[in-house]
């Protein structure tokens, strides 16, 4: 059976965005609504600036006592995330992500932005495929020095 790309593998095939001036406690809310993890920070009509997760709430917002209804999305987001086009292999998206230490992806296809792709939308199966490439990549680079 072929691996699956990111694109077959996203759940949510609509894209959670606001703009960046939206207060962090809208971005909070558009993601609890949607029931998502992160939403993407745009400037109209479709450019992508940046994403706010879950963990920037946590990291940038909270950790540092800044109010949410007075925090920008803009001052706290990740800028400029790397981003991959929707046929990436679902494992080849996983190790990406476990190599950078991050947890979602934007699809993009020439300009257009198609989804988040999350870790969760990964199977089990290809999780162990990409810690399988991550470790030997690992050792590979150990023994290249």
């Amino acid at each position: 059976m072929a691996e699956r790309t990111v694109f077959q593998s996203v759940t949510r095939k609509h894209v959670v965005s606001l703009g960046p001036q939206a207060s962090v406690r809208d971005a909070a809310c558009v993601m609890t609504r949607a029931n998502c993890g992160s939403v993407l920070v745009m400037e109209l009509p479709d450019t992508l600036l940046g994403i706010l997760t879950e963990r920037d709430l946590m990291t940038r917002v909270l950790a540092k006592g800044l109010d949410p209804d007075r925090t920008p999305v803009r001052e706290v987001m990740t800028p400029n995330p790397i981003c991959v086009p929707p046929e990436t292999l679902v494992s080849d998206a996983v190790v990406l992500m476990l190599e950078r230490g991050f947890r979602h992806l934007p699809l993009v296809s020439g300009a257009k932005i198609l989804g988040v792709f999350s870790v969760r939308d990964a199977l089990p199966r290809e999780i162990g495929t990409a810690l399988s490439q991550t470790e030997f990549n690992e050792q590979v680079n150990d023994a290249l020095g």
